[in-house]
């Protein structure tokens, strides 16, 4: 289990003042997290630019050590245990980076194998089952440069399982990609985790892959942790539930007085409009009511033209997050 406790990162700069004098100052990149990985899982990591994402993978993957604060890794810490830490964990980054362009596929793979002490035979049956796993097996020894935008994140795919890791960080691996090509990479990514047991932390801007990835996600906010549960009640807690729009050709006294006696009794939120078929009643509540939305119209001598319901996504969550609406 990865398990990160009360950590801190603080970054100190000195700022220029006039010709001879300069100023001190910190910046606090991290503040106070708390965050939990178990093998088998994949955990989500969302915020904004500068919301300590990238900082804090860096520190549970050993490319740097916390402030403050503990990060024990199946109970190594990372800092005093790093060599032993990094034989189990591996990044993944989006984009073109720590690839070497000039070399083959074969060539980084066995430069990176090297890194982690892999030798002779061994090494070798890695490269083969790795590159087959990826579909790189034909462009194995062609330059990097070479390669396509697809067959780079799919080699950095490759690089990223060489030491076979138990604990892998995939800080925005579809970025840029084809949707068939990132389709393929978050089945792999499932592969990894429901049939060898890995546990996986994934930051992504793209939030319908969080949604349909993650098993529990964490919100960060200017370095802290400001929610965390399941991308399903993270929707529906700040999101306050679904919407229910129906559709009536008309509003009669009745009817707006049964509604607003309604929507008092469970707390929900209604807006009506005007659309192409007639009037749009909009009802917004934690608990499902549409049995007796619609008893109600019936009840009011109204008749019932279309209803459907809107589920809100993770992306209108994060929204109204930002917005400071939830």
């Amino acid at each position: 289990m990865i398990k990160v406790e009360q950590v801190y990162k603080t970054y100190i700069n000195k700022h220029r003042n006039f010709l001879f004098f300069s100023e001190t100052r910190q910046t606090e990149a991290v503040c106070g997290v708390d965050l939990y990985v178990n093998p088998g899982e994949i955990v989500g990591l969302l915020g904004m630019n500068g919301a300590g994402k990238t900082t804090l993978i860096k520190m549970m993957s050993t490319l740097l050590s916390p402030t403050s604060g503990t990060i024990t890794i199946d109970g190594m810490d990372v800092v005093k245990d790093a060599l032993k830490v990094k034989s189990i964990v591996n990044m993944i980054a989006g984009g073109e980076r720590m690839l070497y362009f000039r070399l083959t596929g074969r060539q980084n793979l066995e430069y990176f194998g090297n890194l982690y002490g892999l030798r002779g035979s061994l090494l070798k049956d890695r490269i083969n089952y790795l590159l087959s796993k990826v579909g790189l097996e034909k462009a194995a020894d062609t330059p990097v440069e070479r390669y396509s935008k697809g067959m780079k994140q799919r080699l950095q795919i490759a690089r990223g399982l060489i030491n076979d890791p138990k604990y892998l960080f995939l800080d925005e691996p579809t970025l840029g990609l084809d949707v068939s090509v990132a389709k393929r990479l978050r089945e792999f990514v499932q592969e990894l985790v429901h049939r060898e047991g890995k546990g996986i932390v994934l930051t992504s801007h793209y939030l319908e892959e969080i949604e349909e990835l993650c098993d529990r996600v964490y919100i960060a906010n200017n370095g802290r942790i400001i929610m965390h549960d399941t991308p399903k009640n993270l929707v529906f807690n700040i999101t306050h539930g679904n919407v229910l729009n129906i559709v009536v050709p008309e509003i009669n006294d009745k009817l707006n007085n049964n509604l607003r006696t309604l929507i008092e009794l469970h707390n929900a939120n209604i807006e009506i409009s005007s659309n192409e078929e007639g009037i749009l009643i909009s009802i917004k509540s934690k608990k499902d009511i549409t049995t007796e939305v619609v008893q109600t119209i019936y009840n009011s001598n109204v008749n019932l033209i279309s209803l459907y319901i809107e589920k809100p996504k993770l992306e209108d969550a994060i929204l109204q997050l930002e917005n400071g609406v939830a």
